[in-house]
């Protein structure tokens, strides 16, 4: 039996691996050493033997909370994932699984690889009134890149849309493959519609360095990048520096920030209350979105989110709040769980299926959200 994880957002550290009934695993902190609880490794020579995995530093993690009740994914073609039995005891995360294949992957949460992702690019790419720009690099080098839908104009609405900030919210990335899958889809009214209203500027990852690595939330420089929206460093946090630089240049009429979060088992939206120019109109667009929302997907729910802040409280070195600051602009952060919906819950859990799904249902509340606003 050998464990590994010298691969695209491979993360573990492998204490003890004598004894298949009672491996112990740490996970390695990010560039930073603040955040970490991303995961993911190979076990292989295992077929047919039951494991039992201790991620013996689940206490310590930047969201122990995010433990409870949540099941670990695993596949053997990298392609299906599957959930395993998994509890946190003792301060350890505990996954138990009898692998079906001579070499097994265990993750945090479906991984998004960054072949993946410029397969996403490379394929939308070819797709007429798309356009693939690259802003600049990241702090290790990578592209840091922005897909343009459509032409922009007078008449039309500047949509800017990004994921993966916090490069372990793979999930993400997930909901915007099926966003802009339904919005190439010519024979889709609404997104025809969509496009003929707005030209879309799209991130599907932020923070391509960290998903390398294998990082929970923080770039290659150790910097959580969204909390650099105020004064971003063209050398410590490229990724906002340029795009930013970019927002300014087109303006920004609606944005939506993508995200995972790793405790609440539902989907819900944060949005820019408690920004100084908070008003009964800002109030109302968000409204908006989110009862359309609503009606495109029993997924979504208002009920549980995070708490709201006092009128002028909103940290404006987030996206959002920042955003929504400078444009004026209906700006929210949309957030999927780790685990599940409670209230939608399926035997794989949220899945990438599911968050495809739930990505091209925010083309209706756009839709809505663009007919509101001519």
């Amino acid at each position: 039996m050998h464990i590994s994880s010298v691969f695209d957002s491979g993360n573990i550290v492998v204490i003890k691996a004598d004894d298949a009934s009672d491996i112990e695993l740490e996970i390695r902190p990010d560039a930073g050493e603040d955040h970490f609880q991303w995961f993911h490794y190979r076990v292989s020579g295992s077929r047919g033997t039951a494991l039992t995995m201790k991620i013996t530093n689940a206490r310590r993690a930047s969201y122990p909370e995010g433990w409870q009740n949540y099941r670990a994914v695993a596949s053997y073609d990298r392609d299906e994932w599957f959930r395993v039995p998994t509890r946190y005891e003792g301060g350890e995360l505990i996954i138990e699984h009898t692998p079906d294949a001579d070499a097994v992957w265990y993750a945090y949460f479906a991984p998004y690889s960054l072949d993946r992702h410029y397969d996403l690019l490379a394929e939308a790419q070819t797709v007429e009134g798309v356009r693939l720009e690259r802003l600049g690099a990241t702090v290790d080098g990578r592209d840091i890149d922005l897909l343009q839908v459509g032409e922009d104009g007078d008449d039309k609405r500047s949509c800017w849309i990004i994921a993966r900030q916090h490069p372990g919210e793979s999930m993400a990335e997930w909901l915007v493959e099926g966003l802009l899958e339904r919005l190439f889809d010519d024979e889709d009214p609404v997104a025809r519609e969509v496009r003929e209203r707005a030209c879309l500027y799209v991130v599907p990852n932020m923070n391509p360095d960290g998903s390398t690595r294998g990082h929970l939330r923080n770039n290659a420089a150790g910097k959580n990048l969204n909390r650099q929206w105020e004064e971003p460093s063209a050398e410590l946090s490229p990724e906002v520096y340029y795009v930013r630089a970019k927002m300014e240049a087109t303006g920004v009429d609606f944005f939506l920030d993508v995200h995972g979060d790793e405790a609440l088992p539902y989907n819900f939206i944060s949005g820019g209350e408690g920004i100084k120019s908070w008003d009964d109109d800002k109030a109302a667009r968000e409204r908006r979105y989110s009862d359309a929302l609503l009606a495109a997907s029993p997924d979504f729910q208002t009920k549980f989110g995070y708490p709201v802040p006092e009128p002028g409280e909103a940290n404006n070195t987030m996206a959002s709040n920042w955003i929504g600051e400078r444009f004026g602009c209906l700006a929210i952060t949309l957030e999927q769980p780790f685990k599940d919906t409670a209230d939608t819950p399926h035997p794989l859990g949220w899945s990438p299926s599911r968050c495809r799904k739930f990505g091209a249902a925010q083309l209706d509340a756009l839709l809505v959200a663009l007919r509101a606003a001519r």
